[in-house]
């Protein structure tokens, strides 16, 4: 890969530091942020609210790199999924999802994912590194340019292919520059980072930023957990959820579960009252997700009648529990379909 510094890898506060370590003014990151993110700018040479003089010195320091969209396939019912090439040639996948009145964008935090959830496409092609910066944020920018539904992108979720936390440096810079008033700028309302569990990096989140905290639950119990999800074994259940509460949500916004229904594993009446105990003391909502099956699966789609029985005993014991409609299954890339694979 290119030695030089990608400048779409520096949050504000570290492009100001760059700048100023070249003799320049702190406002000149400012501008900088502008022109990658609000202008898309994708070389040097086309910042021409910069001097020139400015403009190829940074140009034998620095580069702008993000990733190249190579195929995009378009399901029945809108969603877009999209192939991307990273510069050392490993490739991810984005995906564009349609609303009422918006869209939303599903992007990837890693290439593979080493948490090994069972249930999981991405788990299959085990874990190759983490993303930077540039290749997070470059996604959206990259489908913002080469789609036409780019300038109707108004939620980002962080869903797609790895643990976000499990690279929590780079996606925290990430976040930064999505919400920062000259990055993207996207009200922080409006972004949703989806974790495993990693009880630790939930707390500092917390602390560090307000985003909206989606934790992939998928079990009442910890015997259950474990068999689906290896990273209950180092986070058990009262350990993450311990984090979740401290993981304090604004105004009336909810922490929300994610509960993928498997037929014959977590999805009986009887999973639903443990699930109703287990969170007595959350603050959050429910969102039900059948089981995407894909080829090689080891699990099956429940019935609609037990996923709908699931939702009621839910809703009776006072949880916001809404079934949660997953979109572009036909081209897999619903909720754990991700691979990263040519074979689109």
């Amino acid at each position: 890969m290119n030695p030089l510094p990608n400048l779409l890898d520096f949050t504000l506060e570290e492009m100001e530091e760059f700048i100023f370590s070249l003799g320049k003014e702190k406002f000149r990151a400012r501008q900088i942020l502008k022109c990658l993110y609000q202008s898309g700018n994708r070389t040097i040479a086309e910042m021409t609210t910069i001097s020139r003089e400015f403009r190829s010195r940074l140009a034998d320091i620095s580069r702008i790199e993000r990733p190249e969209v190579v195929k995009i396939l378009e399901s029945k019912d809108g969603t877009k999924k999209a192939l991307l090439r990273l510069e050392d040639g490993l490739f991810i996948e984005s995906v564009l999802i349609p609303g009422k009145r918006n869209w939303t964008i599903c992007v990837s935090t890693q290439a593979g994912c080493a948490m090994g959830c069972k249930f999981c496409l991405t788990a299959r092609q085990g874990f190759k590194r983490n993303l930077q910066p540039s290749e997070i944020t470059g996604q959206i920018l990259a489908l913002q340019n080469k789609t036409p539904q780019g300038p109707e992108i108004k939620n980002i979720v962080m869903m797609g292919m790895g643990e976000p936390l499990a690279n929590y440096d780079n996606t925290l810079k990430a976040i930064k520059n999505i919400t920062c008033d000259f990055g993207l700028g996207f009200s922080n309302r409006k972004v949703t980072v989806s974790t495993c569990g990693l009880a630790p990096q939930i707390v500092q989140l917390g602390k560090d930023i307000c985003i909206n905290l989606a934790v992939s639950l998928n079990a009442p119990d910890n015997e259950t957990r474990n068999n689906l999800m290896p990273i209950n074994k180092k986070y058990p259940l009262e350990v993450m959820l311990d984090a979740c509460k401290k993981y304090q949500m604004p105004g009336r916004r909810l922490l929300t579960f994610e509960y993928i229904l498997i037929d014959g594993v977590n999805s009986s009446v009887r999973d639903a009252e443990k699930l109703a105990t287990l969170l007595k003391d959350q603050r959050c909502k429910l969102n039900l997700i059948v089981f995407n099956e894909f080829p090689g699966a080891p699990f099956k789609s429940p019935a609609k009648t037990d996923v709908e029985a699931f939702q009621q005993r839910l809703i009776k014991k006072h949880y916001t529990t809404v079934i949660r409609t997953s979109k572009g299954g036909d081209i897999l890339a619903a909720c754990g379909q991700l691979s990263g694979s040519m074979k689109l």
